[in-house]
C-alpha cells in the first residue's frame, strides 16, 4: 500500500479499524484466479501472534473451498468522504487547492483457516451479532430464535478465519493541511451530515 509518512496510521487508529470495522473484502488467489467476498467480521486478538479476523460465508460460495496460493488478504475500510476545496481557509488566501478524498483502511494479510463445525460457528455468530446489537434499544440475541432454525442456518454457512501475519494501515485524514484548513474540513463534514468522517479527522489532528 502506498503510504506517505504523514498518512501512516497510528497503532490506535489501526486498532480502531480492526475492533470497530463492520465488513471487509476477503481476497484470495486460487487456481480459478482472484476471488473476493465482502464479509462482516470480528477481530480476535488472542489468536496467533497478531490476532485474527473471524468471519463466515455461504456454504455455496466456492471461495472457502478453493485452494489459496500464498497469503490471503482482507481489506478493512473505515469512514471515507469527499473533501471539497471550498472548505479550506487557504482557498480564500491563494486558491491553490483541489478536491481530495479522506479515508482510513487496513490491508490485513495472513493464513486463511476454514472452520466447518457448528460449535465454532455458534460462538462466532453470537459474538458477531452481539457486537452489532450492543447499541440497539432492545438487543437481539441468537438464542431468541428457535434452536432447530439456528441449527439449519449454521449448516448453510462456513467459518473463515484470517490468522494475521502482517497489517498495512493508512489514515488519510487531512494531516497535510494547515490547522485552519483542518478546521474547515471538520466543519464541512459535520455540515454535510458525515459525523463519522469528521470525528476521524478530529482524532487524527490530536493523535
Amino acid at each position: 500500500m502506498y503510504t506517505p509518512a504523514h498518512f501512516a496510521a497510528s497503532d490506535e487508529a489501526m486498532a480502531n479499524l480492526l475492533n470497530h470495522g463492520g465488513a471487509a473484502n476477503l481476497v484470495t488467489m486460487t487456481p480459478h484466479g482472484l476471488l473476493a467476498t465482502l464479509l462482516p467480521f470480528v477481530y480476535e486478538p488472542a489468536v496467533g501472534e497478531h490476532g485474527a479476523l473471524q468471519a463466515h460465508m455461504a456454504r455455496n460460495n466456492t471461495q472457502w473451498s478453493s485452494p489459496v496460493t500464498g497469503e490471503a488478504l482482507m481489506i478493512v475500510q473505515g469512514a471515507d468522504a469527499y473533501i471539497s476545496p471550498s472548505w479550506y481557509a487557504s482557498k480564500a488566501e491563494h486558491g491553490r487547492v483541489v478536491p481530495t478524498w479522506n479515508y482510513s483502511t487496513a490491508h490485513v494479510y495472513g493464513e486463511l483457516v476454514v472452520h466447518d463445525d457448528a460449535e465454532w460457528l455458534g460462538r462466532h455468530v453470537r459474538r458477531l451479532s452481539g457486537q452489532h446489537e450492543a447499541g440497539m434499544p432492545r438487543p437481539w440475541t441468537v438464542d431468541e430464535a428457535p434452536e432447530r432454525f439456528i441449527a439449519g442456518q449454521l449448516r448453510a454457512i462456513v467459518g473463515v478465519e484470517l490468522v494475521i501475519t502482517r497489517v498495512e494501515a493508512k489514515a488519510k485524514l487531512s494531516q497535510n493541511r494547515t490547522p485552519a484548513d483542518v478546521d474547515g474540513v471538520i466543519a464541512g463534514l459535520r455540515a454535510s451530515g458525515d459525523a463519522a468522517s469528521a470525528a476521524d479527522v478530529e482524532r487524527a489532528r490530536t493523535s
